[in-house]
Order: structure tokens, then C-alpha cells, then sequence
């Protein structure tokens, strides 16, 4: 049978969107299966993500407007998969989509239908705490932006059809049945959180101050019921007292499921936290069993929430809690760790709900004959996380197991990765590629701008005199055409544009309508087939920063417009057409590290026939997994090495290189060259391939100095030592008495501040295998926290069940071991207060991993990469680019990033190769346009642009006998970072830089229309600020319209001279705004911003301009309110300020 080069992804959260990117990147067509209106999944209800407290949606939106617009990705909304036949490579699959009741691709997201719905209904979205209508989106940012009629709501009264000027709205839709053919399908429907309210689970539902977490987040969201104020659901009260309780439907067989939900604990951290930040009268208390922090920093976290925002742990499970009716407020009873019985009242109580199996996932096991656990997630084959129980069906995210965000979105390149081996042969073979005119050849030529206005229905002409902004706009210098639509977004308009382009021989063109954050791609597009190049392109955003924010002041708004038209006009003179630059790839690749992850990835890689280098330093391969026998799962390990082993060293694409050291390696994407030396005679070996894996590993701790006294008595071993035994000696378990585990040894103190996650379950795994051997063993266990997270609690509980003794110890007062001529004991001061001591024959030290801490300074010194404070390897981004560099082609796995189980590496190997792969399957890779260049006359060779590029993709050269910075295309993201921090100006921003923005600031500045006064600039960065300013649009939050808005693409691309001109030119005051810190979409560039910022304002006293007039906050693409509240707050301020008077103009220009 032949194969199919598509792929079906069921599931549109986080994991089915990064699962359809890869796939679609790497040469497949995808069809993305949702069963709810949009894409977006769970993430997109989040306020914040940990443990670097990012906005959820500022992080997914881009994640999201990628998926909607990728030209291989078809999107199937309110869609459900039906039937399968066919086998791996060539599956038949019946879908049915069901009517939203009006046509998909004709709905322009207006919202107008909604606004006039008379009937009111539950938010989903928001949890049950606001009201929605009959017909509506799914969330603001929602992808697709199109409404859905409820039909079990919706009552026919016809209003919604009436006010559609689109004609969307179909009454007589019906449901819809599509068969398509498809190579694989990769699953991840995703899952349901526990719903304590039918059993009243503590008094949820019953009481309305019990809410879950994941109506907290909603209310702790800018863009939830309060607008991010905590005000408990009974009276809208703030709760000064806020109890979290822990393990709420996990680790609990009657309410929920018997294994650990993995994710609680954090997050449960986090909305303390948060919950601390929005409001710092709260105290919040969290009632946990354990503290499982053990992912990547989760500990650092935890600590910051208990020392500076005060969160309050107490050891313990709630045993009920009684409402006080008078006044709503909560009495928890519980047991204190001292064992004291103790009840405490709390104004909100917090439910940290674990995570169940979507309800529709035994229909959906059924339908495509794949086998599910005993909890009812899928079930995987050993050491292949990704792999059903059916060939071609793989499987990623919480649908296989209760996981956090980054496992997965490498559980989902991972499954990318195994498709791309199944469907290799099929690659690039279904496809689309436009083909594009030849590009009408504008350089030199006068500017002839054609300018669009949409009327959106009545969304901007209900409010701005649109016929007046089109008069307005044919006269303005340079506009040869001006016109109004109804909706410029529409097919027919596309086409409609397309030839006015031809008849007037335009070479710019401005569409005034709404936010070019999602549908600038749209116009660049259609410029593009009619022959122009897409960077001659600006959007003036007239609806969601004007019409939809001064609804009530008409005439005002119409002048902003007019002000935004000129404005984009402005910069559109300054336009000029961008090349994407074409580089070729070499389809072979690096791998670094010969361990289970490096061996793993390499495998990916030739199997897909891409040739591969594997570079191993010692003299075998295996890592540190040689030294292990068995998973907690019974998993054999050594099995699994030597069948690596045996196919790497067979495959004929795998060169593999033992005893190797890395000398150089240069270059970058497509194009690296690596020399190395290899073998005992010191072979050198030069090679070039288009990508690097890196999976050095990481190290097994080695008590230091006596700890423990390990190395000064045979009766002090690690569990590794102990496994050996288990496995290869068990005669000698038989003739003991007891055995002590000491957990966290080298973990989780100052050395080394985190937990190496596999601890715990290698001490369960010895301590079970010694009872099998010797059932008359006695085995305490001294430990801080049990983290067995997802399904390794089980064995948590077969352990305790096999009479295995678990003693939780004071973490102030280690285990303190005695060795003399009569004794050899342990002792212990336990949580409770008790000192103890046991008399032990053996005890097991479980030690935690290390990196390879000079090692890794060294490459990464080598690759341009970071590194954290421990020295494992730092990800581009911790939640949604776990497997990727900041430096594009460099990929990341196994222990190098960060502790992690052998079957946790095996996913994260196939996700760096997917990842690689998306690169690798091409045979061009086209640059962005948007990109900084320097000018070399200019330069002085200072070098302060590398200083703030974090890409590597700028810095000063030696080139034919002069010092020179130079950018390099294929790194740049086109931050601007480097053209602002340039003192010499050398460096410009195509498309954002000097030209385009200073036209700009001068039109913005200028007050053309009566009572323009005050006069605020505001530049606002692409991903968060502006967003949020989209977003008070979308939400119809007021603000005067003294505000004219310049987007960046980053806060770190605003240079100084922005600031003091809108000054010069004549505004009363300058606004700033950017990412939250810590947020930045290019990773530190606010962090420049900041830095100048505080400059400005020491300039602006020195030339005398009150600092007050100049503003800089950190706003979200969820803080519309923020963003609201923020302008009118600044607007007044400056009124109160006065017009600024000319008389420093002198000055500015000497600092200019």
C-alpha cells in the first residue's frame, strides 16, 4: 500500500498545535482536529506560566496565529473523528464537523452578532464566573476569530442574522461529513480537570467561595470576569485569607485517580504568587502531602514563594470544611505534622483539581483500536513514549500521562519525529506552494500609495465617519487612491485590491482597518500576488485602538484615524522593498554526546536518511544509563543500550566518533563546520552539516569530603552502587537485616538547588526489588519530599504496601550516620519533632545528577549558547521551545538541559531531531526580511552591538584590514536591539528602523484637528504591548484619544532618539511600553529597554522636561484593562502638566 505524505493531529491545544507546526515545517500536509470552536486548548486560559510567571497568551498568541496561517495546516473546527480503516502509512479517516451555523470563511470575527444577542448563558471559557451569549468566540484571541451559534441556547429570535453585514450567519447549516487520506495520526485530545461538584468534593459547589484552580486562574487573568482583581465569587469581597488545598482528584482512589497529576504543585505556587503580586494584602496557605517541585528550577520557585511573597506551607490533607453562613468564610479542620488536630477559617478556598482523561477518550480508543492504561490514558510501549498500541497512531501530551507544558510540547515534536521516519519517503509530496508573479521592480521610484479604509461592518463606521477618513486620505501627498469597504479583510476586497494595484500602478499600499497582529500576513499576501513586494505594506489599526476604545466620542475618533492614516502614510513613503535572503542546506547532522538522548536522535536523523556525525568523548557509548538495569517500571535498561548500540553502529548513515574532542566548531544554520580529533591515535576530522544536537549528558553526584561516609565504609553506597548489587549479587540483600535510603543527597541544597527528579523513584525501584529478594528486609526511607509524579505513584503505594517505611526529615537537620566497633546506625530528626535512631546493615545514598560543569562552559563557549547557574544547558524558552536554542539550528536533549528519566530523554531526543528535521527537509531556508543591517562607514567598531544581540548574530569583524560589525541574516530576528544601542547609527532596522519610525513620530506629533491637546506618543512592542492595547479594543475599554500608538517590534528597538524627538516634534508626552520582564520574545531585549528608559529620564531633567511627562510600564497581551487604566491615568497626569512649551527644543537637538 502506498503512503500518504499527510498527517491527522487530533487535538488543537498546545500539544496538537506544535505536533502540526513540525509536521508541516518538516514537508507534510496536516489537518488539525479540533472539537471545540478554536484552537488554544487549556494554556490559553492560564494568567500566567511557571516558574518564569509569563502571560500565557502573550507566549501562545504567536503560537497560535502561526498554526491559523501555516499554508499546510487546514484547521477543522467543531470537528470529531468518526471511523478509521487502512494501516500505517495510508489510514482512511471519516470526520464530522459540526454547523457552527454560519459560514466559516465568510465570518470576519466583528462581533457585532454577539453585542445583539439577547440571550445570556455560562462562559465556558471563564469557568462558569461570567456570562456569554447565544452566539459567540470562544476567547478574544481566539483561532480561528470566528462565532458559533449554541444551538441548544439560541432561541431564533434572528437578530444575530440581521446586524451580519457579512451575510455569514446560515440558520440552515447543517452538520458536515469529510473522508480524507492520511499517512499517521498523532493524538492529543488533551484532558479534563476533576470536578469535585457532583460528590460536593469539600464543599464545591455547595459553598460559593470553593472554587478550583482553574477558575482561579480565570480570575486572576487581566482578561477574566474582574479584569484580574480576586474578588470571591459570594459578594465580590477581596479574600484577605486564601487556603490552597493540594491533590484534589489525584492520589486519592475514591475521588479522582490513585497517581499524581504532576502539574498541581506548581501551579498551585504560582497562583500564590500571583495571587500575592495583584493584591499584597492576601496570605495565602497551601495544604500539600508533598512539595513536587522537580522540574527544571521548580525549587528556586517554591523558595521564592515562601521568602519573599510569605506563601505559608502546611504538611497536611484537609479532612473537611463547614461554611460559616453568616458571613461565607471557610473553617478548614485538619491535622497539623505535629499531630495536632487544628481548625482555621479562610475567606476563599482553592482547589488544586488534577487531571483526568478527556471524556471522550474511551469512544476515541475504541474508533482507532488503540489500547488505554489502567487510569484510561493511552498506553505507550516501553522506552517509546510516543508510540501506541496501533502502528502509525502516536500519541503526546496529558493523554498519555499527567505532564506540564514543556514535556509537552516535546512529547509533541517527538511524536513529529516518529511520523517523519514512518512518512520519510513521502516527504514534499502533497504540499502547497503558491507560485508568486515576478516582483514589479520599485527601487527609485516615487511612492504611489493606495490607501483602504474598512467601515468592519459597523465596528469602526458605527463610530469613525469613514467616507471623511477616505477624503482626508486621497488628499494627503503621494495617495493616488483612497476607498472604503465593507470588510477590506473579505475575498472579494482581496481581489478588488489586487487590481486597483494594477490600474493605478500603486507600489504602496495602506490598509486602515484592524490590528496588524493578525492580519498583516492577510494584505502582505495579497500586495504580493499582485506583484509587489510584501514589505510595502503598513496596516493603520483604526478599529481595535480607535473605534472600539472612544465608542462614545465619534468626532475624536475620526480625527485619531485620520492622525493614524497620515501617520502610516508617512511611513509608508519610507518604504522600501526587503529581500529574503536564500540559503542552502547541508542535509547532514551533529549530534554531541553518545548517551541514550544522542544515540536516540542520531537513529531519527539517518532514519529519515539524513547522514549524522555522533560525537562521544569517552571510549563507549550507553552515558550515564549504563550504569542502570531497570526503570521503576521494570523497563529493561540494559537491553535497550545494547540495541542502541548495536544500530548505531550498524546504520550506514552514523559515523560515530569515540574518544572525541571537539577543537572548533563555526558557521551557522544550514551551514556549521565542526573540526574534532578522535580514537587513541588522535585521528583528525574535519565536517560540515546544517544542524548540531547537543546530549553531552550529565554526571552521577559523588559525595564529597566524607558526606555520608561514603568512600570511608563499605556499608555507605550509592543506589546505583545498590542496584548493582540488586542485579548482579542479590545474595548478598538475603543476609540483611535493614537497609536506610537517604534521599536528596547533593540535590536540593546550595550546591545544587534543585531536585534531580529521579531520586525517589530509584529508591522505590532498589527498595522493591530488595523486598522481592528478601521479603524479611526491613527498609526506611529518610526523605525531604516523595516525588513520584504522574504514574509513578503507584509504586509509591506498592512500596508502603510491601511494609516499606517512609520518615519524612527536617531538612534543617540531616541524617547523621555512626560508625564504631559495636554500631553502625542512623540518626534522624524527623519532621514531627522525634530524633530517632536506627541500626542499619547497609545505607543507600540516592544522589542526585550533575552537569558536566566544565564541559559544558566549554561548548557552550564554543556554540554561543547559555547556560543556567548549575550549568546545564539553557532552552530558548522553558514552556514552549524546551527543545530549541536561541541560536536557530542548534537543538537540545537528555540531561544536558536538565534531570530527566531515560524515557523523558528518548522523548526529548526524537523532539530535538523533529526540531531538527524542520530544517534539515529543506533544500533553501529563506531568511526573514525584517532584519538589522550596518552601515561600515559608519561604524566605530565598539562592539556594543554584540553586547545586546542575544542571537550571536551581530559583532565586530576583521575584514580586508578594518574592525567592522557585520550582522548575519540567518540569526537576526529583527529585534532592533543592536540599531538602538548603536552610538553611532551605523546600525538600522529595516522596515522599523529610523526612516519609517521618525516620519511617523512627527505626524503622530502633530496636532492637524482642534482640541488635539494633550499630544501622547506611544511605542509599544509587537508581542505584548501592543497586543494589550489590541486587546482593551476587543474588550471596550475606554480611554481618551489623546493617544497615537507607534508599534516596534520590540521595546529593546526603541532608541533614545525615538523619545527626544516625539519631544521636538511637539508631543506633551511619551509613552513606552514593553514585555513584563522575564517575558520578552527576544529573550532580554526589555531588559535594554529598561536601561535606557532610565537614561531618558536623567536626560529629559538635564534639558528641562519634567520627567513625569515620560512614561514605562510592563503590560501583557492579557492587560487590556492595564493598558486602559495606564492611558487614562497618563493622559490626566499630563493635562495637569500643561502643554509643553518650546523653549528646550535648542537642547534637544545638541542631545540628539
Amino acid at each position: 500500500m502506498k503512503k500518504v505524505g499527510s498527517v491527522l493531529v487530533v487535538g488543537g491545544g498546545i500539544a496538537g498545535m506544535q505536533a502540526s507546526m513540525d509536521m508541516a515545517d518538516s514537508g507534510y500536509k496536516v489537518y488539525l482536529v479540533e472539537s471545540t470552536m478554536s484552537i488554544g486548548g487549556v494554556m490559553s486560559q492560564l494568567d500566567k506560566t511557571f516558574p518564569t510567571n509569563d502571560c500565557a497568551i502573550c507566549i501562545l498568541a504567536p503560537k497560535l496565529v502561526a498554526t491559523g496561517r501555516h499554508e499546510n495546516i487546514t484547521l477543522l473546527i467543531n470537528t470529531t473523528l468518526e471511523k478509521i480503516t487502512g494501516k500505517a502509512g495510508n489510514f482512511t479517516v471519516d470526520l464530522k464537523q459540526q454547523s457552527l451555523f454560519l459560514d466559516q470563511e465568510t465570518c470576519t470575527g466583528c462581533g457585532v452578532c454577539a453585542q445583539e444577542c439577547p440571550v445570556e448563558a455560562i462562559d465556558f471559557f471563564n469557568e462558569g464566573l461570567s456570562k456569554r451569549s447565544a452566539i459567540s468566540v470562544k476567547f478574544p484571541q481566539a483561532v480561528p476569530l470566528v462565532f458559533s451559534i449554541d444551538q441548544d441556547l439560541c432561541i431564533g429570535c434572528g437578530f444575530c442574522k440581521g446586524v451580519c453585514k457579512a451575510k455569514a450567519i446560515d440558520y440552515t447549516l447543517e452538520d458536515k461529513k469529510t473522508t480524507l487520506n492520511v499517512g499517521a495520526l498523532i493524538l492529543a485530545p488533551g484532558f479534563d480537570e476533576y470536578d469535585p461538584e457532583p460528590t460536593q468534593h469539600y464543599g464545591f459547589g455547595k459553598y460559593p467561595n470553593v472554587v478550583t484552580s482553574i477558575q482561579f486562574e480565570r480570575i486572576l487573568s487581566a482578561s477574566g470576569p474582574h479584569s484580574g482583581l480576586i474578588l470571591r465569587p459570594s459578594d465580590g469581597i477581596i479574600p484577605k485569607k486564601i487556603a490552597f488545598l493540594q491533590c484534589v482528584g489525584s492520589r486519592d482512589k475514591r475521588h479522582g485517580g490513585e497517581y499524581c497529576s504532576s502539574v498541581c504543585c506548581m501551579y498551585t505556587a504560582k497562583e500564590a504568587v500571583i495571587a500575592k503580586e495583584h493584591m499584597p494584602i492576601v496570605q495565602p496557605t497551601i495544604f500539600s502531602m508533598d512539595i513536587r517541585a522537580c522540574g527544571k528550577d521548580f525549587d528556586k520557585y517554591i523558595e521564592r514563594a515562601q521568602e519573599e511573597y510569605g506563601v505559608n506551607y502546611i504538611r497536611s490533607r484537609i479532612s473537611s470544611i463547614k461554611e460559616i453562613p453568616e458571613s461565607n468564610n471557610l473553617i478548614l479542620n485538619y491535622e497539623s505534622e505535629d499531630g495536632k488536630i487544628a481548625n482555621e477559617t479562610f475567606n476563599l478556598v482553592v482547589l488544586a483539581v488534577g487531571a483526568l482523561p478527556n471524556q471522550s477518550t474511551k469512544e476515541l480508543a475504541k474508533t482507532l483500536k488503540i489500547d488505554l492504561n489502567e487510569e484510561n490514558f493511552c498506553k505507550t510501549k516501553p522506552f517509546s513514549p510516543v508510540e501506541t498500541s496501533r502502528e502509525g497512531i502516536y500519541v503526546c501530551g496529558m493523554f498519555s500521562e499527567p505532564k506540564d507544558i514543556p514535556e509537552t510540547v516535546v512529547e509533541a515534536s517527538a511524536a513529529a519525529g516518529a511520523v517523519n521516519v514512518l512518512l520519510s519517503e513521502v516527504r514534499n509530496t502533497l504540499i502547497e506552494e503558491k507560485v508568486l508573479p515576478k516582483e514589479i521592480d520599485n527601487i527609485g521610484k516615487p511612492p504611489r500609495i493606495g490607501v483602504f479604509v474598512c467601515h468592519c461592518g459597523i465596528n469602526i463606521a458605527g463610530v469613525v465617519d469613514v467616507p471623511a477618513v477616505v477624503d482626508y486620505a486621497s488628499r494627503l501627498s503621494d495617495v493616488i487612491y483612497a476607498e472604503r469597504n465593507l470588510y477590506t479583510c473579505s475575498a472579494d476586497t482581496q481581489s478588488n485590491i489586487k487590481e486597483k494595484i494594477k490600474e493605478f500602478n500603486l507600489n504602496r499600499v495602506i490598509v486602515a482597518s484592524c490590528t496588524p497582529r493578525t492580519h498583516e500576513p492577510l494584505f502582505q499576501a495579497t500586495i504580493r500576488e499582485a506583484g509587489l513586494n510584501k514589505y510595502l505594506f503598513d496596516l493603520a489599526n483604526i478599529r481595535d485602538q480607535c473605534s472600539w476604545v472612544h465608542m462614545h466620542e465619534p468626532k475624536e475618533a475620526t480625527e485619531k484615524a485620520m492622525d493614524l492614516v497620515r501617520m502610516a502614510v508617512a511611513k509608508a513613503r519610507k518604504l522600501v522593498p526587503l529581500q529574503e535572503q536564500q540559503v542552502s542546506v547541508i542535509h547532514k547532522g551533529m549530534v554531541i554526546g553518545g548517551g541514550v538522548a544522542g544515540m536516540t536522535a542520531a537513529l531519527n536523523l539517518a532514519d529519515q536518511g539524513f547522514e549524522v556525525f555522533l560525537i562521544e568523548k569517552s571510549d563507549k557509548l550507553g552515558g550515564i544509563s549504563n550504569k542502570i538495569y531497570q526503570t521503576i517500571e521494570n523497563y529493561d535498561v540494559q537491553e535497550l543500550i545494547v540495541d542502541l548500540i548495536k544500530r548505531v553502529n550498524d546504520h550506514k548513515l552514523v559515523n560515530v566518533f569515540l574518544n572525541a574532542k571537539i577543537n572548533s566548531i563555526g558557521g551557522y544554520v544550514c551551514n556549521f563546520t565542526t573540526n574534532i580529533v578522535f580514537g587513541k591515535d588522535k585521528q583528525k576530522k574535519e565536517f560540515q552539516h546544517g544542524i548540531i544536537i547537543v546530549a553531552t549528558g550529565a554526571n552521577e553526584y559523588v559525595p564529597k569530603d566524607g558526606e555520608f561516609l561514603y568512600g570511608k565504609t563499605d556499608k555507605v553506597i550509592l543506589q546505583s552502587e545498590l542496584e548493582k548489587v540488586l542485579f548482579t549479587d542479590s545474595e548478598k540483600i538475603k543476609g540483611l537485616k535493614t537497609i536506610v535510603m537517604i534521599q536528596c543527597v547533593g540535590s536540593r541544597n546550595e550546591e545544587n538547588p534543585y531536585c534531580s527528579r529521579m531520586c525517589c523513584s530509584e529508591a522505590i525501584k532498589n527498595a522493591i526489588k530488595a523486598k522481592e529478594i528478601n521479603p524479611e528486609l526491613n527498609i526506611i526511607v529518610l526523605f525531604r519530599d516523595i516525588r513520584t509524579y504522574g504514574f509513578k505513584e503507584k509504586y509509591y503505594n506498592i512500596a508502603r504496601e510491601k511494609g516499606i517505611v517512609f520518615l519524612r526529615f527536617d531538612n534543617k537537620f540531616l541524617p547523621e550516620i555512626t560508625q564504631n566497633e559495636t554500631q553502625f546506625s542512623v540518626d534522624v530528626a524527623t519532621s514531627r519533632g522525634d530524633k530517632i535512631t536506627i541500626n542499619a546493615d547497609l545505607v543507600a545514598l540516592s544522589a542526585g545528577i550533575v552537569s558536566d560543569r566544565e564541559g559544558n562552559e566549554t561548548l557552550a563557549k564554543m556554540l554561543k549558547v547559555p547556560t543556567n547557574n548549575e550549568k546545564f544547558f539553557l532552552e530558548a524558552h522553558v514552556k514552549l521551545r524546551p527543545s530549541d536554542f536561541a541560536t536557530d539550528g542548534i537543538f537540545l536533549c537528555g540531561t544536558a538541559r536538565g534531570c530527566a528519566t531515560i524515557s523523558e530523554s528518548i522523548a526529548q531526543a526524537l523532539s530535538a531531531a523533529s526540531r531538527a528535521t524542520t530544517i534539515l527537509s529543506k533544500d533553501i531556508l529563506v531568511t526573514e526580511g525584517v532584519i538589522s543591517k550596518v552601515d561600515p562607514a559608519l561604524c566605530i567598531s565598539c562592539n556594543r552591538c554584540a553586547d545586546v544581540c542575544n542571537y550571536g548574530a551581530v559583532g565586530v569583524k576583521y575584514e580586508q584590514g578594518l574592525m567592522i560589525s557585520e550582522v548575519n541574516p540567518l540569526l537576526c530576528k529583527g529585534c532592533g536591539d543592536c540599531a538602538a544601542e548603536c552610538p553611532a547609527g551605523a546600525i538600522t532596522m529595516s522596515h522599523f528602523g529610523n526612516f519609517q519610525i521618525e516620519p511617523m513620530i512627527a505626524e503622530a506629533a502633530r496636532v492637524e484637528f482642534g482640541n488635539g491637546r494633550p499630544r501622547i506618543i506611544a511605542f509599544l512592542c509587537n508581542w505584548c504591548s501592543y497586543a494589550g492595547a489590541d486587546l482593551a479594543g476587543v474588550s471596550r475599554y475606554q480611554y481618551p484619544p489623546n493617544v497615537r500608538t507607534i508599534r516596534v517590534m520590540c521595546s529593546g528597538g526603541i532608541s533614545k532618539s525615538f523619545i527626544l524627538q516625539a519631544f521636538l516634534e511637539g508631543a506633551d508626552g511619551v509613552f513606552v511600553g514593553g514585555c513584563h520582564i522575564g517575558d520578552c520574545h527576544y529573550i532580554a531585549g526589555n531588559h535594554d529597554a529598561l536601561r535606557r528608559t532610565l537614561e531618558i529620564e536623567s536626560d529629559l531633567e538635564s534639558i528641562g522636561i519634567n520627567p513625569d511627562r515620560f512614561m514605562r510600564k510592563w503590560v501583557s497581551a492579557s492587560e487590556g484593562k492595564i493598558f486602559s487604566d495606564t492611558m487614562t491615568e497618563f493622559v490626566e497626569k499630563i493635562k495637569k502638566l500643561g502643554p509643553l512649551e518650546s523653549g528646550f527644543k535648542k537642547s534637544i537637538e545638541i542631545v540628539k
